[in-house]
């Protein structure tokens, strides 16, 4: 599951990941909350509507963005609300939960760290094969973290067993 985490737009999606570098789209969606909402009630809304997605869909992991400053501090407080609820229940459910830079699933999918909107989009279009751009940008970007994720998977799976052969004292 890949999620692009907002107070006002957070994006969801689901995919399978395949051999080699395919994945294939389950779904992909937005949760909306309006800002003339207090923010128990927003954070509410995002916690049901993730709740019900991670119940219905049972991914096996998360992978989300990584919230860092871009200049508003309101807005990113905001959003590391939004973070805390959806970790939270990733956590109830035991999943397991790995969070990207935005530079980092740009290289990923476009192979460009500094890559645009735009470019995201068609790349993740192109990639999952789909007919037309996912839209909002927050959908095609739950999109790119959950590719992101896939293509990363394998490697840090082999990073995990390495340390774990090293701390039982087998090269």
């Amino acid at each position: 599951m890949g999620i692009d985490p907002g107070l006002t737009r957070c994006g969801l999606s689901v995919v399978q990941a395949g051999r080699g570098r395919a994945v294939l789209p389950v779904s992909v969606g937005i949760i909306r909350t309006p800002p003339d909402v207090e923010l128990p009630q927003r954070l509410r809304r995002i916690s049901v509507a993730v709740g019900e997605w991670m119940d219905d869909y049972r991914p096996d992991v998360v992978a989300m963005e990584r919230v860092f400053e871009r200049g508003n501090v309101s807005t990113v407080i905001h959003t590391a609300h939004a973070v805390g609820v959806l970790v939270l229940a990733a956590a109830e459910r035991d999943l397991p939960v790995f969070m990207y830079t935005p530079s980092e699933v740009k290289k990923a999918i476009s192979g460009n760290g500094r890559a645009d909107k735009k470019q995201m989009t068609s790349m993740i279009t192109r990639i999952l094969g789909l007919s037309e751009a996912p839209k909002p940008a927050d959908a095609a970007d739950a999109l790119a973290i959950a590719v992101c994720h896939c293509w990363r998977a394998p490697l840090i799976a082999r990073t995990e067993q390495a340390h774990v052969a090293l701390q039982k004292g087998k090269p």
